[in-house]
């Protein structure tokens, strides 16, 4: 009788990835050409959502300026005014942004200072 080759007791698997910070928490980033779940940025959404509200009852008379209506949301009008810039956005961002399409470099830090820049770059970015 011949013995089989006795099992290892522990099994190491290695995955490649790093970990990023992206919106105050961590990720992780897998390596080129790795299939990834889409995932949406909740604070990226949520700012577009209170973005295009705010226009909306701006654009409607609601409120005639934007300190008027920060003050009844509680904000800064310098916040409000940097969230409305949102609405600027390309519509093929908006609807990437949406469906988790944006790349791991668009958060909405990045976004709200680099508007043009995120214009300019859309398809070069957010594929």
């Amino acid at each position: 009788m011949s013995r089989a080759a006795p099992t290892p007791a522990t099994v190491t698997v290695h995955v490649p990835f790093r970990l990023v910070k992206r919106g105050g928490r961590k990720e992780m980033q897998l390596p080129e050409g790795a299939s990834q779940t889409r995932r949406t940025d909740s604070a990226l959404v949520k700012a577009l959502a209170r973005a295009f509200r705010w226009k909306r009852m701006l654009d409607s008379g609601e409120f005639a300026t934007i300190a008027d209506l920060a003050e009844r949301e509680g904000i800064a009008p310098s916040y409000m005014t940097r969230i409305l810039r949102l609405t600027l956005l390309g519509p093929d961002i908006v609807e990437a942004i949406l469906d988790g399409r944006q790349g791991a470099e668009v958060t909405l830090a990045g976004v709200l200072k680099d508007v043009p820049l995120v214009w300019e770059r859309r398809e070069g970015r957010l594929d």
